[in-house]
């Protein structure tokens, strides 16, 4: 399968693979690559710049990197072998910090407004922030206090995942070839352009319920296919050499 794939889809199914092992075999050393490589917001103490890349080769579990490597594959080597190496590089690399920018608008936003309600309840947000750069917190007001609660999971939670770069590869293939039809269950014909526009409609609604439990980064997905979109459309639009 591998010699099959186009050069650029096969480095980076290969890396997704890499990390996703590292990670489970350095858990079993306790040592957490999603903490680390995760992409913490912007404005979180837990923060790294590197976070940025090192985040969209990170995988939460077995199905979170399968579905998201299927759909990549199945997708994102056609459009390699139509644009070349470069550009679909170019591409990817675009939705995914598409995704990550999306996903920071709204959440640091949100951090700021808890770190000002922390203050103004007396909370020393140098020591708040300490104690979780040492993976540590206050118990006590883990368990009584909303704001604090929310803040310390805010700060810890990172994002991980290729799913806003594979967002917007389903974007561009919808626009490209708007009525290729998907099997759902194999055995209900769906046109591209309904399957991934209904998909990014729910994710633009799910954004927005407040569900607890539900840890699925909705507006990374937004974000990635929102800036694969408007790429597509503006080399579509430029580039009258080529039928995309």
């Amino acid at each position: 399968m591998l010699n099959n794939l186009p050069q650029v889809t096969k480095n980076i199914l290969i890396l997704n693979i890499l990390f996703f092992v590292a990670t489970l075999i350095l858990q079993t050393q306790k040592i957490d690559l999603i903490a680390q490589f995760g992409a913490h917001y912007v404005n979180s103490t837990l923060f790294q710049p590197f976070q940025i890349i090192t985040h969209f080769f990170m995988h939460g579990n077995f199905f979170h990197i399968f579905f998201n490597m299927w759909l990549f594959i199945m997708l994102g080597a056609y459009l390699e072998k139509i644009w070349g190496p470069k550009r679909f590089f170019i591409f990817y690399i675009a939705t995914a910090l598409g995704a990550f920018g999306l996903y920071n608008v709204i959440g640091v936003y949100e951090l700021e407004v808890l770190k000002e309600q922390l203050i103004n309840q007396g909370f020393d947000l140098n020591e708040v922030n300490g104690m979780i750069k040492n993976s540590e917190y206050n118990p006590v007001a883990y368990e009584t206090n909303k704001v604090y609660h929310e803040y310390v999971v805010n700060s810890y939670t990172p994002m991980v995942g290729a799913s806003g770069a594979v967002f917007g590869i389903m974007a561009a293939f919808a626009i490209l070839f708007p009525n290729t039809e998907f099997m759902i269950y194999f055995m209900f014909p769906i046109k591209a352009k309904f399957l991934v526009g209904g998909y990014f409609l729910f994710e633009i609604y799910q954004a927005y319920q407040d569900k607890v439990g539900d840890s699925t980064a909705h507006l990374a997905h937004v974000g990635g296919a929102i800036v694969g979109g408007i790429i597509v459309l503006i080399w579509r639009k430029t580039d009258k050499s080529n039928f995309w």
